[in-house]
């Protein structure tokens, strides 16, 4: 995990790693809940993933949804090594794709966990269908709610930030979840479905 760390680092958009201790909260919440089958929406170059598989069961999965081909490549080689390889299932196809055939295959309420961390501009889309995918009882957690304290500033309108803002504030709202946020990372919400 340290080493995975250390590449992702050199890439030019290594700021979008999961802080490590995002990555032990994770491991910690999917073994609090018991979980088995997790969704994980933008996988960069793995970190989260193989923090929440190794904190499976051995009969646990993760369903890791990303579009990069390269990034993954990298995830790809740090799985196996950590002899998690096995444990996640990589759908390289955009998340929304992937998600909808979930439920399409009567997948609704059959999995544990879920984690959005990708684009900005979908975190309203990518909950909603977690929504139907995790089942009562179940938690999604989703970073970068804080987005840098742009979140806050009135003066920052671009698209991500306007976007989140108006997740956070759906999420506030949402009466089908109890959420906490935490100041964890760029800032995590956990939403506990209902």
């Amino acid at each position: 995990m340290i080493r995975l760390r250390e590449e992702t680092a050199k890439d030019p958009a290594g700021r979008m790693q999961i802080s490590p201790e995002l990555g032990n909260l994770l491991s910690m919440l999917v073994r609090l809940l018991g979980a088995r089958r997790c969704i994980e929406v933008g996988v960069f170059t793995g970190y989260s993933s193989l923090s929440v598989a190794r904190a499976l069961p051995e009969d646990g999965r993760i369903i890791a949804c990303d579009v990069s081909e390269s990034w993954t490549a990298i995830a790809r080689r740090y799985w196996q090594e950590a002899g998690v390889e096995s444990k996640i299932d990589l759908r390289l196809a955009p998340a929304l794709e992937t998600l909808d055939a979930l439920i399409a295959r009567g997948e609704s309420g059959k999995f544990d966990f879920g984690f959005i961390d990708a684009d900005k501009a979908n975190y309203g889309a990518y909950y909603e269908r977690l929504m139907r995918l995790i089942r009562p009882g179940g938690l999604i957690a989703i970073d970068n709610v804080l987005w840098y304290g742009r979140v806050i500033d009135t003066r920052e309108n671009d698209i991500d930030t306007v976007a989140i803002r108006a997740f956070n504030a759906k999420l506030r709202a949402d009466s089908r979840v109890d959420i906490c946020m935490l100041l964890v990372g760029d800032g995590v919400t956990l939403a506990r479905v209902k």
